[in-house]
């Protein structure tokens, strides 16, 4: 009796705009993803382009969208907290020998168009940004890409590549809470939050699976697996450090117990000075998977994730 053969994996996503001021990563009538280029949000928050809600291929949601508790985290978005003495993170700002404290220096990370937008096996945008002061003051340039493409028949992954550029005639320096006095802290980066109900869920990397312990490690990779409340099914998401990253492997903002959280933290610790004219190149992938992982499986995802970094050609590393 001749075997009959599993079809094929579909792997086309169409991606089309819809309004206000977003875009749709459909895959056979699931949205996997919805890019909001255009937020409506409260200079409070730091409005800046985000992706939310994100779903598995099994029709799981794995984001968070303005939760009470930090309602300037949506989903994934680029997130940095500390630009000099600006905060493009939302909330406010954390002072050495005061803590945190609201000053009138939320940025917007402004849409300006896109480039290329593309559907197909590797759907793909590409964007330019402006990053303005809440004063007025343009402080970057930013050419955003990124693309989402289908792996197999439970995972999909996610790469981010963003360049930035000081307009500026002074040097701006990156770098987060950590860098300004609060220990463990330094958050600020490519930020996912996820739903409520992961709260208390996994965190693996390539030194093994655990929880809280793992903030401010530095590692390759990171991946957080979480259960559904209503479906109890469970889901994973793995994020990938590309290696030419500066500072790569980062130390990662990770969370489980008050929240889920992953962040590959680029200026955990040490703050990066970025000069006039200077550009900033980073790159990630994130892997977004049906199931629960053990740490073995997580690394699997991580090479996927990684493999789908290497297709593109090698960016060059940013000097301090």
């Amino acid at each position: 009796m001749m075997m009959q053969q599993a079809p094929p994996v579909n792997r086309d996503i169409d991606l089309r705009g819809e309004q206000p001021g977003r875009l749709v990563f459909d895959r056979g009538g699931l949205v996997l993803a919805e890019y909001v280029y255009e937020p409506q949000d409260a200079q409070l928050e730091s409005p800046r382009p985000y992706l939310s809600p994100l779903r598995t291929l099994g029709g799981e949601v794995v984001s968070l969208f303005r939760p009470h508790d930090h309602v300037w985290h949506k989903g994934i978005a680029w997130s940095l907290p500390v630009v000099g003495d600006e905060n493009f993170w939302g909330g406010p700002t954390f002072v050495r020998d005061e803590g945190y404290v609201q000053l009138a220096n939320n940025g917007t990370q402004q849409h300006l168009g896109f480039r290329e937008t593309s559907g197909g096996s590797q759907a793909r945008v590409r964007e330019n940004l402006d990053w303005i002061t809440e004063a007025g003051v343009r402080l970057f340039s930013e050419e955003r890409e990124f693309s989402c493409e289908i792996i197999d028949d439970r995972s999909w992954v996610l790469v981010f590549t963003t360049t930035m550029r000081n307009e500026t005639d002074a040097t701006i320096s990156m770098g987060s809470p950590t860098t300004r006095g609060r220990d463990n802290a330094g958050y600020g980066g490519l930020f996912w939050r996820g739903p409520r109900s992961f709260t208390g869920g996994a965190l693996h990397a390539p030194g093994g699976s655990g929880g809280e312990e793992l903030r401010g490690t530095r590692e390759p990779w990171m991946g957080f697996s979480g259960q559904h409340d209503g479906s109890g099914a469970w889901s994973t998401i793995v994020m990938v450090d590309d290696p030419a990253n500066h500072g790569s492997p980062p130390q990662w903002f990770a969370r489980t117990e008050l929240f889920a959280s992953l962040c590959p933290a680029p200026f955990f610790s040490t703050e990066v000075p970025v000069a006039p004219g200077e550009n900033l190149r980073l790159r990630y992938a994130a892997v977004i998977a049906d199931g629960n992982s053990d740490h073995d499986d997580a690394a699997q995802l991580a090479a996927a994730g990684l493999a789908a970094l290497t297709s593109f050609p090698p960016q060059r590393k940013v000097a301090p």
